[in-house]
């Protein structure tokens, strides 16, 4: 009777210092990711093939509810604590992200993936981007160390670390992300702006002499290259695909489940699934998906203009900046902005590791948008 009445109290709290809306808006983008999931790849092709395969859709919802449990979990902690096991919990990830190039299993020409047999087969780079966040705000904002330009240094070593083993995998486009991330935090900071221009040139001519002198990364180089020659490439010819069906989708989309692009291009479900929406739904449903993020992002920002901790502000920088880094960069694979990265959507796109991800950063948002007891 007693540890019921603890799980309800637990659960009162929680629920009643929570932020609604945004926790709403969280809800919101999960439930569309599995009606599409559902609409888009498994119900209608099943009936239509006369099968009652719906694999992607059960993975999918089982990892939604992990995710949910994850979001109680980070959000009902005490947000002290939160900030404690936080550099823990990146150690642990970043040593799961270190055994990638040693026992990681490969798919698609890319090693990024750790199969222990008896855990679904995850990404840990999902794992440590979250903690990555909290890990470089609380080394920009330790009143201990006064000199920034060291709490810069050490916050770049450490992305530096994570960026290496990325590009070992490879997996340039999350190792453009985890930067860009480090750039934006640092920035927020309070940055001398002739400092990031600087390091962001230094760290762009990194990348093109990797690019041209290191074998390894010769297929960013291959992908660029077809980006701009649109008649070689098999990404190249995906991103194609991809944004005809964009267009042949028009403003209202083609009809559920008329869609071809998810059997036309591999990993359609996860890379490319903004253009299998639009491509049966129509722009209409991207726009009205785009306006959930914004809306998103916004009350977010509000809080933290309300928010006085340093550390905290830019922690929830860092998370919505990765969420809307995360959606441009998919979206614009999507419409040939960019070659081809292999990025998911958040809260969409299927995917066990990118949910847990996406879940892990929204327990963290809702943790600090708190109503704080006094």
């Amino acid at each position: 009777m007693n540890y019921n009445s603890s799980i309800h109290n637990l659960y009162y709290e929680w629920w009643k210092n929570i932020d609604k809306f945004i926790f709403s808006l969280i809800i919101l983008l999960f439930v569309t990711g599995l009606f599409f999931s559902l609409l888009s790849t498994s119900l209608l092709v099943s009936d239509k093939l006369d099968t009652n395969d719906y694999t992607f859709f059960f993975k999918h919802l089982s990892f939604v509810f992990l995710g949910l449990v994850i979001i109680f979990m980070i959000s009902s902690i005490n947000e002290e604590k939160l900030f404690k096991i936080s550099p823990i919990i990146f150690i642990f990830s970043l040593t799961f992200l270190s055994l990638v190039p040693i026992i990681g299993i490969e798919v698609n020409s890319a090693q990024r993936w750790l199969d222990f047999n008896i855990l679904p087969r995850f990404q840990p780079i999902e794992l440590v981007k979250p903690f990555l966040i909290i890990l470089i705000s609380l080394i920009l904002s330790n009143e201990k160390y006064t000199n920034i330009y060291f709490k810069y240094l050490i916050s770049f070593l450490i992305t530096l670390v994570i960026g290496l083993l990325l590009a070992a995998q490879p997996d340039i486009g999350q190792t453009l992300l985890v930067f860009f991330s480090w750039s934006v935090l640092i920035f927020i900071s309070g940055i001398n702006v002739i400092f990031l221009v600087i390091s962001c040139l230094v760290l762009s001519l990194a990348l093109y002499f990797s690019i041209n002198l290191i074998p390894k990364f010769a297929y960013i180089k291959n992908r660029i290259l077809s980006f701009f020659n649109t008649e070689t490439g098999t990404h190249n010819a995906q991103s194609e695909k991809a944004i005809d069906s964009i267009t042949s989708g028009g403003f209202f989309g083609k009809g559920i489940g008329e869609g071809t692009l998810k059997n036309r291009v591999p990993e359609a479900h996860t890379d490319y699934i903004i253009s299998v929406i639009s491509e049966e739904f129509g722009v209409i449903a991207i726009i009205l998906i785009l306006l959930m993020f914004l809306v998103l992002i916004y009350s977010v920002f509000k809080k933290i203009n309300l928010e006085n901790k340093e550390r905290t502000k830019l922690v929830l920088v860092g998370c919505v900046s990765l969420i809307l880094l995360q959606a441009m960069i998919h979206i614009g694979v999507n419409i040939r902005l960019f070659p081809t990265t292999g990025m998911t959507l958040p809260f969409i796109s299927y995917g066990g590791s990118s949910i847990i991800s996406i879940s892990i950063l929204s327990g963290i948002i809702l943790n600090l948008t708190k109503r704080r007891v006094s």
